[in-house]
């Protein structure tokens, strides 16, 4: 065995379990976990994993905290969410591909998401390539939330895939997180607002990270945000070939996009000292 596992938990005893059962091939799975105040951290127990705890601040502080702090039994390191499973495919292949002797510093992964009890195939911006799998001390992190993996070395992709659960708790909960999230995202929009910094080449690069959050940054600049993540979506990713899973899921994201937009508008009042 070369691979430990990561997990991020806060209030997951609804997740949790079966979160684990995909990692029942790894023989150290540690979990860090944001003080949950259900039963996470004790069934996380009951399943073998070592439980780890820290109060949450944001998303590139914890997971640079754990990446540095937490000391894996192996050399390799795969990270999921709570609502995230890993499956047969991507487990043989972090077994055969993660070894001490590979080339590669980390490894891409796609993931599918789920709603409504359907993969999400058109609405979602399948596939996201995400880099879950790598060297210790060979990564870091940037941005509050949604962050970018900084990867110190080559990287590759696996073809297998991260199953993904997002409103697993139900969609109150997932409005609740995003308006928390839209917090983060405003202050992110109001950094690329001030710098002014042009995406330029990084729109073209080979690496998806960069080309995701120089598209990013390009996207804060846009007028009508809302409306435009809601026809690319639904119109130009045909969500509407996945049913009202999808037409529900690009409304939700247009939605999450205005609180962006207001929020960010509020932030920049207060900066100019104008009435809110």
């Amino acid at each position: 065995m070369s691979v430990s596992a990561l997990v991020l938990t806060l209030d997951e005893e609804i997740n949790i379990a079966a979160c684990l059962r995909s990692l029942g091939w790894c023989d150290d799975i540690v979990v860090l976990d944001s003080l949950s105040t259900d039963r996470t951290r004790a069934l996380a127990e009951e399943q073998g994993a070592r439980v780890v705890t820290r109060a949450f601040d944001n998303w590139s502080a914890h997971q640079n905290w754990a990446v540095s702090h937490i000391e894996f039994r192996h050399p390799w390191v795969l990270y999921l969410d709570a609502d995230e499973r890993c499956d047969q495919e991507l487990r043989d292949e972090v077994l055969g591909r993660a070894r001490p002797e590979a080339a590669e510093a980390a490894f891409r992964v796609r993931r599918k998401d789920y709603f409504m009890g359907r993969w999400l195939k058109h609405a979602q911006l399948y596939p996201t390539w995400l880099v879950r799998l790598f060297r210790r001390g060979c990564i870091r992190y940037e941005r509050l939330v949604n962050p970018v993996a900084v990867v110190d070395g080559p990287i590759g992709e696996l073809r297998g895939h991260i199953i993904h659960y997002p409103f697993s708790h139900g969609i109150s909960h997932w409005i609740a997180r995003h308006n928390r999230y839209s917090d983060m995202e405003a202050i992110e929009a109001a950094k690329v607002r001030e710098e002014r910094a042009a995406a330029g080449g990084a729109l073209w690069s080979n690496d998806p990270n960069e080309r995701r959050r120089a598209l990013k940054d390009l996207f804060f600049r846009l007028p009508a945000r809302p409306l435009l993540k809601f026809l690319y979506y639904y119109g130009w990713r045909r969500g509407f070939l996945d049913g009202r899973a999808g037409l529900t899921y690009a409304t939700l994201q247009a939605i999450y996009e205005y609180m962006i937009v207001c929020k960010a508008a509020e932030l920049e009042r207060r900066r100019r000292g104008l009435p809110v």
